[in-house]
């Protein structure tokens, strides 16, 4: 961990802040979508493809041995980054929405049936929503809401209600994507648990502001994305607890994912690779690891300290500005702030932010029954990162009064 924490150093790792749009210098709000790449994750892609390009696990010639040591190297990254007890805990997928459904079509259908109960959150996105929708039609099971308050946090004494000898699966987001909101998702574990139900937890936006300890939170399943966290997109990680991992039939049939095939019978290789069928994003995954490396090095505690000053500051600055209201003003959050301005759609205010050089994200935000629970549309969203500056979110405010006196 860096002794302290340098904003103008950061930034130099991030060679894509070095622009300008439509002339003037960008900056970038929009990172719950995806992160910017610091150099050396853009370093290591380039190194695997111009130094040991190779497919991985099946040659014995230097290359291949090389991009598969590189390979299972992230491996062993990832399962220090989240602490899983084992390698094998650690299934690489093409992102979240990809874990999520995994682990839907393969133990929600071993093990669902009909009369049973799935518990999801009002503030989920469609791709905690979706899957679990699938399978409880397939299935005849049911899905349940826990819903939240108008502050964007969720009523936990509702959650115990919903709760009972027909939960089997509770799937939870750790942190909004639109509001923020930081859910106690430790205690949301435990309490699932007292009815033997299993949990998975949504990580993607939780994985590259808070530590994440699996063991500790007694997560069943953990997913979380590459791409949130500095690294390349279409890689992402499924945690899951050896024992259910062991028990739950494949999710592709392919190469690697076999131990042997005969015409009568195929037989399965074992994990993780027993849910990793055909030749992987070699390249990505193993630039992937560099982001963890990136991460690490400068540390959590330091990331999230930095990010909290951006988002105290730019929460006090976002309401001087009249007709502004904040959507999810939860007490534990992230730096995302998602907003709406009186009489402005949110549209328009990102295309006219993006003509400042501004980039923020507009829309429901793939949540839209929580767009509905606020009675909105849409929000405009701004989402800090360790690279972005004070400087920066006065430009925001700045961009937003200029929209205010135009439209307004």
């Amino acid at each position: 961990m860096i002794a302290t924490f340098d904003v103008i150093d950061i930034r130099k790792d991030f060679p894509i802040l070095n622009q300008t749009i439509h002339g003037k210098p960008l900056v970038y709000f929009d990172n719950a979508a995806t992160t910017q790449k610091p150099l050396s994750v853009i370093e290591a892609l380039s190194q695997y493809y111009m130094e040991f390009n190779a497919n991985i696990h099946r040659g014995i010639h230097t290359l291949a041995e090389k991009a598969t040591a590189e390979y299972e190297a992230t491996r062993d990254k990832a399962k220090a980054f989240i602490n899983a007890a084992q390698r094998e805990e650690i299934v690489f997928t093409r992102g979240t929405t990809e874990g999520i459904n995994l682990v839907a079509q393969t133990y929600g259908r071993q093990n669902l049936k009909a009369g049973d109960e799935v518990i999801i959150s009002g503030m989920e996105h469609h791709s905690n929503i979706v899957p679990w929708q699938m399978i409880c039609e397939e299935k005849g099971a049911t899905l349940r809401v826990i819903p939240i308050n108008e502050q964007g946090d969720l009523l936990l004494d509702e959650y115990e209600k919903l709760l009972s000898e027909k939960t089997k699966i509770v799937a939870v987001v750790y942190v909004s994507n639109s509001l923020g909101t930081i859910n106690p998702v430790k205690e949301i574990i435990t309490k699932a648990h007292q009815y033997g139900a299993k949990v998975l937890i949504d990580g993607a936006q939780a994985s590259a502001h808070l530590d994440i300890d699996v063991q500790d939170l007694d997560a069943d399943f953990y997913v979380f994305s590459s791409h949130k966290v500095y690294g390349p997109t279409g890689v992402g990680v499924l945690y899951g607890k050896r024992e259910l991992l062991d028990a739950m039939p494949p999710y592709q049939g392919g190469g690697e994912m076999i131990r042997e095939v005969s015409f009568g019978k195929t037989t399965y290789n074992d994990l993780p690779y027993k849910f990793e069928a055909g030749t992987p994003n070699i390249a990505d995954t193993v630039a992937f690891k560099a982001a963890l490396d990136y991460v690490t090095t400068i540390g959590k505690s330091v990331i999230g300290e930095y990010e909290h000053e951006l988002l105290t500051y730019a929460t006090e600055s976002l309401q001087s500005i009249d007709g502004l209201q904040i959507i999810g003003q939860a007490k534990e959050k992230i730096s995302v702030i998602s907003y709406v301005l009186e009489g402005i759609h949110h549209q328009d205010i990102g295309i006219m932010l993006d003509n400042d050089g501004i980039a923020v994200r507009t829309g429901h935000h793939c949540t839209q029954p929580l767009m509905d629970r606020f009675c909105i549309l849409g929000t405009s969203r701004a989402s800090f990162a360790m690279y972005n500056t004070k400087e920066e979110i006065d430009r925001l405010v700045q961009g937003l009064h200029k929209i205010k006196k135009k439209l307004g």
